[in-house]
């Protein structure tokens, strides 16, 4: 692990990445099987050790213990150099009260030599060897008590122990570099239908957004990435879409006046007005051109406007907001230009009288409410009532402006709130009908208060509702 810890795996491919972990993750695990190994096998031998130095200490204890007389005592060294013929690894000494050597086996020297009451397990090396070995006591009937010294030589065991150790290593070496390989080649194999989606996608092109990959035929782990790859073409699709739409739009927004300016120039260019008359002519060209000059500052305004809402850099005010006052100074507003139209305008507070106060930025909230207004006049015949209604229920705010008026097909209400769309494009847009921004503006201003935009028009009526 530490291997690939300094690594910097953000250079390598997915493939090599897998494969290196493949193969930490059976380095780690051959490390810690031959470690249990090695832990049993090394525990197996001092068990072998301990069961063939307890027999003989046995063995050792009954000879000497058995001698009922000092000749019996005398003819047990006999006895054991007979016993311990063949047991090159293991050496018996036994020691006289006194220190001095009654008996040994060897040469080896130990580290002890008096024994107490209880079994003195011990491990010594000198310069050649390793041993284990243990030390007790043994008592006699005509002398005082033996020490028995009894040694295993354990070199060869630990010579094992360390040919073990290194035919581990080179195993798990070479595991780890089996694992890498096939790990390398599986994980390419298991990639294939990922590189398979790659090449599709880098065929896509921006007037071929309208093809989608292939869901059905990728594994389930990048089915979500294949899904969310498409649910991404199908924004950036209607982003194009929009965009190209937007910019004919507003090609011909801009033309209009443009051209009438031109055309009012050249007029006031090529005519020779002199007097009182000929002023008053010009007068009337340039108030004309000053309304149009108004006109496609506004549209500049509104667009400005729709993109600082894009860009995120609305920032509403926090001020507590009386919609019913708002609603009915705008109503003093547009009174005028109502009762022009025949039109009547109708106020319905449904509010309960806990709500609370709604909070935001006052003057964004009312250009919202009188674009509203103003979409609903125009579309109202003479005669008729536009409704504006507040209501409040469960947390939520509701401002509804509602006129009559004819329906409109529910395959233009998702796209009302479009900059410029118009539900019928072949209407000739007049001075009165607007550039077609105001009822983005409303949504623009909505989202920025947290709020949302429903439209519903069945039965012969359009109602527009701002919920916060």
């Amino acid at each position: 692990m530490s291997l690939i810890s300094n690594l910097n795996l953000n250079s390598l491919s997915l493939t090599a990445r897998l494969s290196l972990l493949f193969a930490a993750s059976a380095v780690s695990v051959l490390l810690g099987l031959g470690w249990v190994v090695e832990r049993a096998v090394e525990n197996h031998f001092i068990e072998m050790d301990r069961h063939e130095i307890e027999g003989k200490l046995s063995l050792v204890r009954n000879l000497i213990g058995s001698a009922t007389n000092a000749a019996a005592l005398a003819a047990v060294p006999a006895q054991l150099e007979n016993a311990l013929v063949g047991h090159h690894h293991l050496q018996v000494t036994v020691f006289a009260a006194d220190g001095s050597v009654w008996f040994t086996s060897g040469s080896v020297r130990f580290p002890q030599q008096r024994a107490g009451d209880t079994l003195q397990w011990l491990a010594w090396d000198d310069a050649r060897h390793a041993y284990r070995g243990v030390l007790a006591g043994v008592k006699t009937a005509h002398a005082p008590p033996f020490s028995i010294a009894i040694a295993q030589d354990i070199s060869h065991h630990e010579a094992f122990m360390r040919d073990f150790r290194r035919t581990l290593v080179m195993l798990t070496a070479l595991a780890a570099l089996l694992t890498a390989g096939l790990g390398w080649v599986a994980t390419r194999a298991g990639l294939r239908p990922l590189r398979r989606v790659a090449v599709m996608a880098a065929r896509i092109e921006a007037s071929r957004l309208s093809q989608r990959l292939p869901e059905s035929q990728v594994p389930a782990e990048i089915e979500t990435l294949v899904a969310a790859f498409n649910a991404m073409l199908a924004r950036l699709e209607d982003s194009f879409r929009r965009l190209k739409e937007f910019s004919s739009d507003i090609a011909h927004e801009l033309r209009t006046p443009i051209s009438n300016l031109m055309t009012q120039t050249q007029v006031a260019l090529n005519g020779a007005r002199e007097g009182d008359a000929g002023r008053e002519q010009y007068r009337e060209i340039l108030y004309s051109s000053l309304e149009e000059y108004e006109r496609m500052a506004q549209m500049i305004a509104d667009m400005l406007f729709l993109a600082q809402a894009d860009n995120g850099l609305l920032k509403p005010g926090h001020g507590e907001i009386d919609l019913g006052s708002e609603t009915l100074a705008l109503f003093d507003y547009f009174d005028a230009w109502a009762e022009e139209r025949g039109v009547k305008l109708v106020l319905e507070d449904l509010r309960d009288t806990q709500a609370p106060a709604l909070t935001g930025d006052r003057l964004m909230l009312r250009r919202a409410l009188s674009n509203l207004l103003a979409n609903a006049i125009r579309h109202t015949a003479q005669g008729n009532t536009v409704w504006v209604r507040l209501a409040s229920a469960e947390g939520h705010l509701s401002v509804s402006v509602e006129n009559p008026g004819v329906d409109i097909a529910p395959e233009h209400l998702p796209r009302l709130f479009d900059r410029f769309y118009r539900v019928d494009a072949s209407r000739q847009r007049d001075g009165e009908a607007g550039a077609g921004l105001g009822l983005a503006i409303v949504k623009s201003i909505v989202t920025a208060h947290g709020g949302s935009m429903r439209v519903i028009s069945k039965a012969g009526c359009t109602r527009f509702q701002m919920v916060f």
